[in-house]
């Protein structure tokens, strides 16, 4: 995506101008900060991206930003940097929801194949949520009565059965499902199906 860019949190300048420069090299964006607190009073929900945190910083430390920013539900991958001894920290950040982390020293292009692939995953993540919300927005004209019988359909069930089960005749049911075949943009029963599994709420 055009607007993503890569958010870089260190407390070492050197670090911040020199990972810069790499992600310049190949046409990326970075926007760079010296610590997790000037990230946090600069952070937008609208930022497209991914995010390369030191583990170990003063004051706030990158767990604890990591934290601040799962309340926040900012859905940005985080790439933690960390040092020989906090790889069991870097476990527990993914366990956390983490999305990778790499140790020092590191190569230049290993940290670059890591970045793009957070980017990637942004990305898709992102096309994913704005297909969620587009279902769920579809699915918000529907009728109660057309959801229950969208509920059934997608459950494999024929029309003279949701007629039984919803007491309907059987054209009353063939009308309904037509209808929210039409308003949920749906093409086919995979389709349906694909969009209701999208209307989950999320675990």
């Amino acid at each position: 995506m055009a607007d993503q860019c890569v958010y870089v949190v260190d407390d070492d300048k050197a670090v911040r101008d020199s990972l810069a420069l790499l992600l310049k090299s190949i046409g990326l964006q970075a926007k760079l900060f010296e610590s997790a607190q000037d990230f946090l009073d600069e952070y937008s929900p609208d930022w497209m991206g991914c995010i390369i945190l030191d583990i170990r910083m003063p004051g706030m430390s990158g767990l604890e930003l990591q934290k601040k920013l799962i309340e926040l539900q900012c859905a940005m991958p985080i790439t933690f940097v960390t040092g020989h001894g906090d790889v069991p920290m870097a476990v527990e950040a993914m366990q956390d929801g983490a999305f990778d982390f790499i140790q020092k020293p590191f190569r230049d292009q290993e940290l670059l194949d890591r970045i793009n692939r957070a980017l990637n995953w942004d990305s898709e993540h992102r096309t994913e949520e704005q297909r969620k919300r587009a279902v769920q927005q579809r699915y918000a004209t529907l009728t109660p009565r057309e959801k229950e019988v969208m509920d059934c359909v997608v459950r494999g069930l024929a029309n003279k059965v949701i007629a039984m089960d919803l007491d309907l005749s059987q054209r009353t049911v063939e009308i309904h499902r037509a209808r929210v075949m039409e308003k949920m943009g749906s093409k086919s029963l995979a389709d349906l199906v694909r969009m209701s599994l999208l209307n989950q709420p999320s675990a």
